[in-house]
């Protein structure tokens, strides 16, 4: 009899059970394998608003991303493996927006809102989007901006300046420096009518009040300190350049501290020379007037005819020269006389000096340098250290002067001083144990849930299901309990015979002999159990 029939044989009790081990089995299996492919969470986005993390659930359902929520539903977490991929999904639809609301208030205006409202609104967009575009900075986190606008008077007595304050939420680890911050103060009065900077005050989220460091308070500024900074790296890589070829690189330490001049001044000089001799002079102008000078004595007495022609002036002289004839009634003594002047203005030897200092003038260097002892060794692995010569010494400054352009017009300082460096021995990295390397312990850790899996399905086959199947369709054995029953009864029963008669002989026997009976059916409890 092949297998299956045999199967097909057994009792239903039997079926059953070998049907509810099979899916058991199965689902045993089914539930290993989905926990060794469980994938690693991790944070996609935390501390959202509700109406983002709203927003944000309902497209992860759209992108069928599996997702789950930590830390009181604070976080929502997705597959490692996803993770930037999901955020870059969820930046090209705009998410997360952000709690902040902006200009869409005025899209979500209400048909008759009064005139306070429709204010308040646009006070509310506008901080919203000062704040957002504080965002931007790399070093915020999170930014509020409150405005204190008055209201607007017709009388210029009573008007008053608008004012804000803004709070900006810094990264960890993070700090932002005076340009950022009279960036962002220039932002926010820029952005509000008749706001001044100084009736801005930005604060960070531990209380420090920002604009009092951006202020003017006699420092220097961005630009003149980065401009400082790099003029004392350049002279300290210059000294370190020149020397380390004779030092070693771990043997040489040079500072450089530069006074620089950052004011602005102007002057102005008129410086006059001695007047000099008119053959050096410049002759600036010169005038010359010539003329003839008349003068009259003894005059007559007034006198005359009447009328017009004695109130005339004398008439010219002839052309020949002879004096006219006098007016009737009088007489005149004249004389003649010729002049001549001439006016001579010579340049003012002047000179007109505009001086005018740079900005960022070197004032003066001061330059600080510790060199290494020699190492000597005795060549029995013992080292010690001695002190370089004179000679060396004075070959380093020499070498340190003409590197930074010494002056002791500008009033430079040199210091080279000669010490054993402290220096720490350098410990070997400790290398880190197989078992304890992390790409070790998480390939440790896939490979245990493979091979978990593979030992289950092993004992599940071998050790459950194939011994079961074994046994139920193992080939019937023979009992000498039944071989008996069947001899004795062989011999009376007669398959010519009604059953009914057969069924008789076998209760007769079983009333004659008992013990045949009862072997009979101690075998089968036995088969059975």
């Amino acid at each position: 009899m092949s297998s299956a029939q045999r199967l097909l044989q057994l009792p239903a009790r039997q079926l059953i059970g070998l049907a509810i081990a099979i899916a058991a089995s199965v689902a045993l299996i089914s539930g290993a394998w989905m926990w060794s492919q469980t994938p690693d969470y991790r944070v996609l986005y935390s501390n959202l608003a509700d109406k983002d993390g709203g927003t944000i659930v309902q497209a992860l359902n759209q992108m069928n991303v599996p997702y789950k929520f930590s830390d009181g539903g604070g976080a929502i977490l997705v597959p490692s493996n996803v993770v930037y991929d999901t955020r870059l999904k969820l930046a090209s639809q705009g998410l997360p927006k952000g709690g902040t609301a902006g200009f869409e208030l005025m899209d979500q205006q209400k048909f008759g809102a009064t005139q306070f409202q429709e204010q308040v609104n646009y006070q509310r967009g506008l901080e919203g989007e000062l704040a957002k575009t504080i965002q931007s900075v790399a070093s915020v986190q999170s930014a509020r901006v409150h405005l204190a606008i008055p209201k607007s008077s017709v009388f210029l007595r009573d008007q008053q300046k608008p004012s804000a304050s803004v709070l900006v939420n810094l990264y960890p680890g993070k700090t932002l420096d005076r340009g950022q911050v009279n960036g962002i103060l220039h932002l926010v009065s820029s952005s509000v009518p008749e706001l001044a900077a100084k009736n801005v005050s930005i604060v960070d989220q531990n209380g420090n009040l920002l604009t009092a460091q951006a202020g003017t308070d006699g420092g220097l500024d961005p630009g003149q300190l980065a401009y400082l900074q790099e003029l004392e790296q350049t002279y300290t890589h210059r000294v370190i350049a020149i020397l380390e070829p004779i030092t070693g690189s771990e043997n040489l330490r040079a500072q450089v501290t530069a006074d620089v001049d950052f004011s602005q001044t102007e002057q102005t000089a008129e410086i006059y020379k001695p007047n000099a001799t008119p053959a050096d002079s410049a002759i600036r102008s010169q005038q010359t007037s010539e003329g003839t000078t008349t003068s009259s004595t003894g005059a007559a007495a007034p006198g005359g005819i009447p009328g017009a022609a004695s109130n005339l002036p004398a008439a010219p002289a002839a052309a020949n020269g002879a004096t006219p004839a006098a007016a009737p009634g009088g007489s005149t003594n004249q004389n003649n006389a010729t002049h001549k002047e001439t006016t001579v203005n010579y340049e003012v030897d002047k000179t007109v000096q505009l001086k005018r200092s740079p900005v960022g003038a070197l004032k003066r260097l001061s330059v600080a340098i510790v060199v290494n002892q020699h190492k000597v060794s005795d060549g029995k692995g013992k080292t010690t250290f001695e002190p370089l010569d004179k000679a060396q010494l004075d070959q380093i400054t020499s070498l340190a002067r003409e590197a930074v352009g010494f002056s002791q017009e500008r009033g430079d300082t040199l210091n080279v001083v000669n010490a054993a460096f402290n220096q720490a021995e350098i410990e070997a990295p400790t290398e880190v144990p197989i078992w304890k390397d992390p790409d070790n312990i998480s390939f440790a850790k896939d490979a245990g849930k493979n091979v978990l899996l593979g030992l289950l399905v092993l004992y599940l086959v071998f050790g459950i299901l194939k011994p079961a199947l074994k046994k139920l369709l193992a080939e019937p054995i023979e009992r000498p309990e039944l071989v008996e029953l069947a001899d004795e009864t062989d011999t009376v029963l007669s398959p010519a015979l009604p059953v009914a008669d057969n069924l008789e002989v076998v209760k007769q026997i079983a009333r004659d002999d008992p013990r045949v009976v009862a072997n009979v059916v101690k075998g089968w409890v036995k088969s059975n159990g």
